[in-house]
């Protein structure tokens, strides 16, 4: 049984979104790209076909992971989080041991994750160690590389 997958609203939102521009946009798009690729001749030895016929199949791996998630989604309702405790949804700013600076750590679904913008999944080595902590609180991050850092927590908010 698939478990439940907790998504934030715009987190929902954003899935949504791309679901509908994979299936109404980018499907046709990659039917002219097939179509253009067929009509250079032989299959056996045409690269374009097989290179779109490749990210054809990627594009519908994509929208089933996106279906299989709408499925089991839950959306959080946010006015429910309160800021005594790091949830999904949580902003929480934090004093990085590592970096040695001040960190503002989005905490997002697995789905939602984007790293890249502080956006960290709640599976996540940080994301793990933050959930359900408290303001003040210290927490040790264990890393899969076997080496640890320390968060302090600042601040959470919305």
């Amino acid at each position: 049984m698939q478990k439940e997958i907790l998504l934030t609203a715009k987190g929902l939102k954003a899935l949504e979104d791309e679901l509908e521009y994979l299936k109404v946009v980018k499907r046709k798009e990659m039917a002219e790209k097939i179509a253009l690729a067929r009509s250079y001749g032989d299959l056996s030895e045409n690269s374009e076909y097989d290179d779109a016929k490749n990210e054809q199949a990627q594009m519908e791996a994509r929208i089933a992971d996106i279906e299989v998630t709408l499925k089991h989604a839950k959306v959080i309702d946010e006015s429910e989080i309160s800021n005594e405790n790091v949830h999904i949804g949580s902003v929480v700013t934090v004093y990085n041991s590592l970096l040695d600076e001040d960190v503002a750590y989005n905490i997002v679904s697995a789905s939602e994750a984007e790293p890249e913008d502080n956006k960290i999944s709640d599976e996540s080595p940080v994301g793990k160690a933050l959930l359900g902590k408290q303001s003040g609180d210290k927490v040790t991050v264990d890393l899969p590389n076997g080496s640890q850092f320390t968060l302090e927590i600042k601040e959470i908010t919305r």
